[in-house]
């Protein structure tokens, strides 16, 4: 794992992984996508994990890409994030997710992948990437409508606009909001349960709810990626990154 993000046994069974950047609200630069891939590996081969806890650290869940860090990848430089999508998209042990403060961009699309989600009251939320002038990762294309629907989907995406926890719930991002700062400790609770559970019966149930989506999540992760990777290097993106970088 790098430093900047942290994995332990906070409970029989259970795997915190935490994005620890909290000096950039845990914005994910390369090495941390990478340690991201590497924690949720590991989890997802050890025998004793039976649960997976994703929060970030400081009480921000991440503020998504590191513009930066983007900006100076060149057109290869969203790889490791599309890693580390293929990546939460596929583990088969449950994942819970716990938000406070900042969900933005990929913040908020890999809640999509996550079995479970609980944010704090404070919690907010953002898929930006139009005003980027990129597009949308993640499968989020397919599977926010699926679960949002398509008018709710279409206003999220394509207006990117910050949304509340409860717009989230309601769109179908979240099981629950809870008061604020409480959220780690509620997905923690959830995840102890199901440790608790028949480990091959909960990872049989998962694979059984993922089986009719799972094709085209993964046909429209690439899809989009492959989109993605274009728009990185279009004017557009370009124009967007150094107005954002200037007013840093």
């Amino acid at each position: 794992m790098t430093e900047t993000v942290l994995s332990e046994n906070v409970a029989e069974g259970v795997r915190q992984i935490t994005m620890n950047r909290p000096d950039r609200r845990n914005a994910l630069d390369r090495a941390t996508y990478q340690g991201l891939i590497d924690a949720l590996a590991a989890a997802d081969t050890d025998a004793s994990v039976r649960a997976i806890v994703l929060t970030g650290a400081g009480g921000c869940f991440t503020s998504g890409n590191d513009i930066k860090d983007f900006a100076a990848g060149g057109p290869g430089g969203a790889r490791v994030a599309i890693d580390f999508l293929d990546a939460i998209s596929t583990t088969k042990k449950p994942i819970v997710a716990a938000v406070e403060g900042f969900a933005v961009g990929i913040g908020t699309t890999m809640l999509l992948h996550c079995d479970l989600a609980f944010a704090g009251s404070g919690a907010s939320f953002r898929l930006p990437f139009v005003a980027l002038g990129l597009c949308p990762e993640g499968g989020s294309s397919y599977l926010l409508p699926l679960i949002a629907g398509s008018k709710r989907a279409a206003e999220l995406l394509m207006l990117g606009e910050v949304f509340s926890p409860e717009v989230a719930q309601e769109a179908g991002l979240l099981n629950a909001v809870t008061e604020g700062g409480e959220a780690l400790a509620l997905a923690l609770e959830k995840a102890k349960a199901l440790a608790a559970l028949p480990p091959q019966s909960v990872a049989l149930t998962k694979m059984l709810l993922k089986r009719g989506s799972a094709a085209a999540t993964a046909e429209t992760i690439a899809t989009e990626a492959r989109h993605f990777g274009e728009r990185l290097m279009s004017a557009e993106a370009q124009a967007a990154f150094a107005a954002f970088l200037m007013k840093r």
